[in-house]
């Protein structure tokens, strides 16, 4: 494997998404957190394509338009079920077997996480997303991935405590009295 040029280069992708994850989920902005998302995730699909994992790499790509259409459109139903369509078309048309799955549990977490939810709520069924594809990159093998979804559910973790933090310093100043 480790002489595989496409392996290699699945890594190597991984990698770069590992980087761009850690900035994502470091930012206690929503619509930064997405921004940067979209170029993880182009380095996801890349991965996915180079490992030969179709369902996740086609569910990547939809990931990228689902974040763009989820700014767009927050907490809109009918798009939201559009694009959980999508996936499930996507995922059975690449469909290559079990290990798929994750993928696919990952896009349905990641979908009505982003379309429905802000704040912590948002980040923890991205966090559970992150579980989901972490599986995913495990069962074909690819290292960079994985570790980058680790990483992400940490620092999503501690942002999730930061957010927390600050919304109960906020509360605390607003109850005060003058």
């Amino acid at each position: 494997m480790l002489g595989d040029p496409a392996a290699l280069a699945g890594q190597l992708f991984g990698l770069v998404a590992l980087a761009l994850c850690i900035v994502s989920f470091a930012n206690k902005g929503d619509e930064r957190l997405m921004l940067l998302l979209i170029s993880a995730n182009m380095a996801f699909a890349l991965q996915f394509l180079f490992f030969q994992s179709w369902t996740a790499a086609a569910l990547t790509v939809l990931v990228i338009a689902r974040i763009e259409l989820a700014r767009r459109y927050p907490r809109n139903t009918r798009i939201m079920m559009g694009m959980l369509a999508a996936s499930a078309v996507a995922a059975a048309l690449t469909w290559q077997g079990w290990a798929d799955l994750p993928a696919l549990v990952a896009m349905v977490l990641g979908t009505v996480g982003m379309f429905m939810l802000r704040g912590i709520p948002m980040r923890l069924f991205l966090g559970l997303a992150a579980m989901a594809w972490m599986a995913s990159h495990i069962l074909i093998g690819a290292v960079g991935g994985a570790l980058a979804e680790a990483l992400v559910l940490i620092t999503n973790m501690i942002t999730i405590y930061r957010i927390h933090r600050t919304n109960q310093v906020l509360k605390a100043a607003t109850t005060q009295p003058v």
